[in-house]
């Protein structure tokens, strides 16, 4: 169980048209052969984007991608539908299958900040397929069953504690607040704190309990379905 912390990220983008990114694993030109992926992820990005900002038309196939906005809202595009805003809270799903093409951008007057992963199909990835969950509920495991994992969103209160979702591995995303990470009553890493923009991967460990900071937090954890 290793603390990554967000200053380890590979920055990208490009700040002079409002487009901000940090990649924690290997991603584009940034390429680290020791850091490809993690269980079903491949990718797990901080992104930001001004007011007006965002990604041109571009294409994805064979990925899962799954945005989760923390402040602002995004807009989605593509040829097949009507522009879909995501705001924090919702939950997208964009199942590139055999080929996709889409937008993302920041159509509102606030700066929007929003989380982005790519996983990789179990099997086929299919036809392309796009969804939005509106107010995800916290706590609910969801399952995305073409990639082969699950997302929990857990918002905890001042001093809460919980386990930590079992498997054989699991990808622990802070997006708000401070956790204290334990696994079977040793602290791990650093004292095993992590804060907003940090995340735990966690692999063939026992039991782990996180609990939050006097502040609370967010967490995202990804682990394969039970």
């Amino acid at each position: 169980m290793r603390v990554w912390r967000g200053g380890e990220r590979y920055p990208s983008g490009d700040p002079a048209v409002g487009i901000e990114s940090w990649h924690a694993f290997s991603f584009g030109a940034r390429f680290d052969p020791g850091n490809l992926r993690f269980g079903r992820l491949i990718a797990a990005n901080e992104e930001r984007l001004a007011p007006g900002a965002g990604f041109d038309e571009h294409p994805h196939s064979g990925v899962e991608i799954v945005s989760w906005v923390l402040e602002g809202e995004l807009t989605h595009e593509s040829p097949d539908g009507p522009p879909v805003v995501v705001r924090p809270g919702d939950l997208q799903i964009l199942g590139a299958g055999t080929g996709v093409r889409h937008v993302e951008r920041n159509a509102g007057a606030a700066p929007t900040r929003f989380l982005q992963f790519w996983l990789t199909p179990v099997d086929d990835p299919g036809p392309p397929e796009h969804r939005v969950v509106r107010a995800l509920p916290t706590g609910e495991p969801y399952p995305l069953r073409r990639a082969g994992a699950v997302l929990t969103v857990h918002r905890m209160a001042a001093g809460e504690r919980r386990g930590v979702p079992a498997g054989e591995w699991c990808y622990a995303h802070v997006a708000a607040g401070v956790a204290e990470f334990d696994a079977e009553g040793t602290a791990v890493d650093r004292a095993g704190r992590a804060a907003a923009g940090d995340a735990v991967r966690i692999e063939g460990a026992g039991p782990v309990t996180v609990t939050a900071s006097a502040e609370g937090a967010e967490l995202l954890f990804w682990s394969p379905p039970r």
